[in-house]
């Protein structure tokens, strides 16, 4: 692979790993594995049938869950401490045979990738989520699943097309998360009052008798 096709795939399966973690896997090792595209010496692993088998069975639960309002954000949220060490791992192994510092570099801004992508994903959920009515739940996570085989598969077949479209997820990302944070803290803020109005009134205590 030439530099701009290992940059590609690097950035691509740390960015399609915030999204859905087993099927950016699932997508790698098929692809390799049929021999559509050749895998990094560290990423051939992805290819054995084991992992593979893994993969999709890990992506069939996840495809259930991500459905499922209330349980797609429980999901996102155990998933926070598994997607983006991953994502920064297999975005070091990507970048193949280079020197020690190179991978950690790819490490630390695949995991940055990992951790935008996951977050832009997980907060958008919660705002999706407050609406009464679960198509717009279904939509999102079909289309996310769509977009993230597009994605790899585009990183690899066309890497200066996805580096671009990359580049416009930045900025769009940059532009978002600050309105989704804003949205998270409205719903927090919600909840929070919602408790505090069902908590029950504080005893008063007995009045005591009256002083001579």
């Amino acid at each position: 692979m030439d530099i701009s096709q290992t940059i590609a795939l690097s950035l691509g399966v740390a960015w399609a790993s915030g999204i859905n973690l087993y099927a950016a896997v699932l997508t790698l090792g098929v692809l390799g594995a049929t021999g559509n595209m050749t895998l990094p010496p560290d990423l051939q692993i992805l290819a054995h049938p084991v992992v593979i088998g893994a993969a999709a069975l890990m992506y069939c639960i996840e495809f259930f869950a991500d459905k499922v309002p209330g349980v797609d954000t429980a999901w996102d949220a155990l998933h926070t401490f598994i997607r983006i060490p991953a994502g920064a791992v297999l975005a070091a192994q990507a970048i193949g045979d280079v020197s020690m510092p190179v991978q950690v570099a790819a490490g630390l801004v695949g995991g940055t990738m990992t951790a935008a992508s996951h977050a832009t994903k997980a907060g958008g959920r919660v705002v999706i989520n407050t609406s009464p009515e679960p198509v717009s739940n279904w939509i999102a996570s079909l289309g996310e699943d769509v977009a993230e085989v597009a994605g790899v598969w585009t990183a690899v077949q066309h890497p200066w097309i996805f580096l671009v479209a990359l580049a416009l997820f930045v900025l769009f990302v940059a532009w978002l998360l600050p309105k989704v944070w804003r949205g998270v803290r409205r719903i927090a803020s919600t909840i929070a009052s919602w408790f505090r109005r069902s908590a029950p009134p504080h005893a008063q205590r007995p009045a005591g008798p009256p002083a001579e």
